[in-house]
């Protein structure tokens, strides 16, 4: 998840209707990180004349240009259904900008809402409002196909040689968590992964989201799973994605969760989630 020190790219800023955005449908069993047996109600933004979201084109697959230079991704499906729960379509657009252009597009009044990976940080906070989380980045372990660990994995990996990629907030957490562990600190994926098939290395430790797309590909050679459950350590990992909005809007946001959890009541954000990532990292 990122920070305000996104990495600059020559952008172009791109404005779309969400009319003009195609929808999909998938079977997925992503986690609700909403409450569903709170009761939200649906605030009244009648006087919103326009619901702009800012994102970039650079955070696969979250936003991105696809094959025809559209506006693409999972931030890009997400705000159109948002804006389907709330009945505003014909209001809401989506603006790609270059990173550093996010803040001070949102101080001017130029959007409402960016949802583009801003990191849920105190710094953030004093600037900003953010909805619930939508999605969470999990660590995961993996390992050869033909020799799976379950849990508890702290037993279960206790003098095992596990790979982890070096200054990493995974690195910190297999070592504070997992202190009976070998830990094997690289510095490249390529020899990472490469040691895991070799069996020089009993699994890796790292980002589920990261390892879930190295499943999927050829490099993988259907090598290896998950093995054990997904860990959630905020204190690691972050507390994950939301919409955020300027401080002065609070109906929004609450506009925001109550559409997020409509959609993971009805379904709405399931088929979003395995569209874009081939193995469930959950």
């Amino acid at each position: 998840m990122r920070k305000m020190l996104h990495r600059n790219k020559a952008i172009l800023a791109i404005i779309l209707t969400l009319a003009s955005i195609p929808a999909a449908a998938e079977e997925a069993t992503p986690p609700a990180f909403t409450d569903p047996k709170q009761q939200l109600s649906k605030p009244d933004i009648s006087s919103l004349s326009r619901l702009r979201f800012l994102t970039t084109v650079d955070f696969y697959p979250f936003n991105y240009l696809d094959e025809e230079n559209r506006i693409s991704g999972v931030h890009i499906d997400l705000v159109r259904q948002i804006c389907g729960v709330l009945g505003i379509s014909e209001r809401c657009q989506i603006q790609a900008l270059p990173w550093n252009e996010i803040g001070p597009a949102i101080e001017n009044s130029r959007a409402e809402a960016v949802i583009a990976g801003l990191a849920i940080t105190e710094e953030n906070r004093e600037r900003y409002l953010f909805s619930r989380p939508y999605l969470r980045f999990p660590a995961r372990l993996v390992t050869l196909r033909s020799a799976p660990l379950a849990e508890p994995l702290h037993e279960a990996l206790k003098g095992k040689r596990i790979g982890v990629m070096d200054e990493t907030a995974h690195e910190l957490m297999l070592r504070d968590l997992f202190t009976e562990v070998q830990s094997v600190v690289y510095t490249r994926n390529d020899w990472l992964h490469e040691d895991l098939k070799s069996g020089k290395i009993d699994g890796i430790f790292g980002d589920g989201v990261k390892l879930g797309y190295w499943l999927a590909s050829r490099d993988a050679q259907d090598c290896c799973v998950f093995s054990g459950g997904a860990y959630f350590a905020p204190e690691y990992l972050g507390q994950g994605l939301a919409v955020a909005v300027p401080k002065d809007m609070p109906q929004l946001v609450e506009a925001i969760d109550f559409a997020l959890q409509s959609m993971n009541a009805t379904g709405g954000f399931t088929h979003t989630y395995l569209r874009y990532f081939p193995v469930d990292f959950y």
